[in-house]
């Protein structure tokens, strides 16, 4: 994962808005699509971008996945910044 990974994942409005969502809290692929007009297959590709680019994680509950945000995620980007 690099600063670039990041920048390009970021890039996309729809990629932002479900982090936006996962700031309130851990949620699954279908919670995360609630209210967007994509498919379950376009929202699972923004999450393998995302999780690719460290920003999320996941972990099993059953019979699903729930996402969170990883804390030190944005670290290169801060780090970068700085």
């Amino acid at each position: 994962m690099t600063e670039s990974d990041i920048f390009r994942a970021l890039a996309d409005p729809t990629r932002r808005q479900l982090l936006e969502r996962l700031s309130d809290g851990e949620r699954n692929a279908t919670e995360l699509r609630e209210g967007l007009a994509m498919s379950q297959p376009a929202v699972s590709q923004h999450i393998a971008v995302l999780r690719s680019a460290g920003l999320i994680e996941e972990k099993k509950a059953g019979r699903q996945m729930r996402y969170s945000i990883r804390p030190d995620g944005m670290a290169p980007v801060v780090d970068w910044l700085a």
